[in-house]
């Protein structure tokens, strides 16, 4: 097989990884399901999860509270990075605005993450399960209904208050954390009758299953939920796998994490550490799903109090944040099968974005970086490319020599290569070991969102979006037809149109890339054409061999 074969061979193969690639993440698409009027409109039922019984790690028979999820008084939340409602009925946690995150369709409004209001369902809610105990169907009170972050306080603080008919007293606790989306939300109980109490306490995320706002299907992301213990490791949990195998719907551990992925987002459940849980997930109808945690709540002795917490993270999927609050929480970073060729760029490129405060130039450097890693390599190849080229005129004499018998000009092909020591392979290797850095970048831009609607300069404002005005494709279509005339022109015709249409195509491709991975391809053909014109013309400039 010759090199121009081979070029188109792995420049194709690329499409090919990155296709498989998105189908190994996603082999069933999530079907988007149109949402009605109000999901509490609908009278679905919010199921309560498994009991852990005691400590003792079995699942025992499923309960289910028989009212509607209901919307009571709401009060308001605000701290310097969020804005928040809680609905007293259930005391859930409806609505939350990441004041720091812009707006996936419009950058000038805050990002809303959670909420219970079309276009999409997503609400975190909590409850106790025991005789006499409040699930997240009972109604809370509360001092107030605004909650303001004051400038000299690292904490703020929203107490509800439940008050059984028989003695009983439950403050459900929220304290959020000035300069964190770190939420602790602890279960105070009083117990005051003569008999002592045992229950659960449930922490689960409601959702729907529609993808969010602004989610490319051309690029598509992984929506929804997530486990993670040390036994299993990090673990997807597809909506459309829920309710089919009733092992892998529940997992009793000791350690670990829950959660509800989004694009760039996460909501996580952390258990206190070494605490008998049981994670589940639930489906409640075609388009709704529940995911969440039980930890035993233990025996409550008469006349005595006790308290539960429970740590949710809800915010952005901030790599140094998560890898702080949890063991594996960062793998939500979901970068695939590349993961151990991304995280080193990423950790590059974040160190990189620390000396120039702009992850544009921060690309840029990196692309120079890996091209002088892979200079000797690149150097051997554009050399032996250029060996070819310079046999371009005796490929052709052979080809008419010999017509259409294609087996007398193969080896007679491979007879001029053996005599000048030309490696026909040796051109298509940069190209071949470049896909894996390539694909491992793509996922970066993807997925990190610290480069989210990070700007570049002039029009490219958005890194992780594709160029507003095709500009970058474009001049990646250039750079690759330059590099086309300065490889060898293949001896067949088909090939050579194949070569030179090629640009054409992969530039319209590029037009729904990242503009971060298209900025990374235009300045490494830049430098790979550098690179090559400089070894053609010394190649070209050296002694010539006579040819006898």
């Amino acid at each position: 097989m010759d090199t121009q074969r081979l070029i188109v061979f792995a420049v194709f193969s690329l499409s090919i990884f990155m296709l498989w690639d998105a189908w190994q993440r996603d082999q069933n698409p999530q079907q988007v399901i149109s949402q009605t009027s109000g999901i509490t409109q609908k009278n679905n039922e919010i199921p309560a999860p498994t009991i852990i019984k005691n400590s003792t790690p079995n699942i025992s028979q499923q309960r289910e509270p028989q009212t509607n999820l209901q919307k009571g008084q709401r009060i308001n939340i605000k701290t310097d990075l969020i804005e928040a409602e809680i609905d007293l009925s259930g005391g859930d946690l409806r609505r939350y605005i990441l004041l720091k995150q812009g707006d996936n369709l419009d950058k000038t409004k805050p990002f809303v993450l959670l909420a219970d209001t079309a276009p999409h369902f997503y609400v975190a809610q909590s409850g106790l399960i025991g005789e006499s105990l409040p699930t997240h169907k009972e109604t809370y009170r509360a001092d107030a209904t605004n909650y303001v972050l004051q400038k000299d306080a690292s904490k703020l603080e929203v107490r509800l208050t439940w008050h059984g008919s028989n003695g009983i007293q439950v403050d459900k606790v929220y304290v959020f954390t000035r300069n964190s989306y770190l939420v602790n939300i602890s279960y105070e109980m009083k117990n005051t009758t003569p008999a002592a109490i045992k229950g659960d306490a449930y922490f689960q995320i409601l959702r729907d299953a529609t993808p969010p706002a602004g989610d490319s299907r051309m690029l598509p992301t992984y929506t929804g939920p997530a486990l993670y213990t040390e036994e299993q490791r990090f673990k997807k949990h597809e909506f459309d796998k829920i309710g089919k195998d009733i092992k892998e719907d529940s997992v009793i551990a000791n350690n670990g994490w829950i959660s509800m992925l989004q694009h760039y987002f996460i909501t996580a459940y952390i258990p206190p550490t070494k605490t008998t849980r049981e994670y589940y997930f639930k489906k409640i109808d075609e388009n709704l799903f529940a995911t969440g945690v039980i930890i035993p709540a233990g025996e409550i002795a008469p006349n005595s109090n006790k308290t539960i917490s429970m740590q949710m993270y809800v915010g952005p999927q901030d790599q140094e944040t998560l890898k702080t609050l949890a063991p594996g929480l960062d793998k939500a970073v979901d970068y695939g099968w590349l993961t151990v060729v991304a995280e080193p760029i990423f950790w590059l490129l974040s160190l990189l974005h620390k000396f120039f405060g702009n992850w544009g130039w921060s690309i840029i450097v990196l692309t120079i970086l890996i091209k002088l890693a892979f200079y000797p390599l690149s150097a051997a190849s554009y050399r032996s490319m250029a060996k070819m080229k310079a046999l371009g005129p005796r490929l052709q004499k052979l080809k008419e020599q010999y017509g259409d018998d294609r087996q007398k000009l193969h080896q007679a092909m491979m007879d001029i290569y053996k005599t000048e020591k030309i490696n026909p392979l040796g051109g298509c290797l940069p190209v071949v070991i470049q896909i894996p850095v390539f694909i491992a970048l793509y996922w970066v831009l993807l997925y990190s969102v610290e480069m989210r609607h990070a700007p570049f300069a002039l029009w490219i404002q958005d890194l992780t979006a594709q160029d507003p005005y095709y500009v970058l494709p474009v001049l990646m279509g250039i750079s690759m037809l330059v590099q086309t005339k300065l490889n060898p022109t293949p001896p067949d015709p088909i090939q050579a149109k194949i070569m030179m249409i090629m640009p054409v195509a992969f530039s319209i491709m590029f037009f729904w890339f990242p503009a971060g991975l298209v900025l990374y391809w235009v300045v490494n053909n830049t430098l790979s054409i550098a690179q090559q014109w400089r070894i053609n013309s010394v190649m070209n400039n050296a002694p010539k061999k006579v040819k006898r």
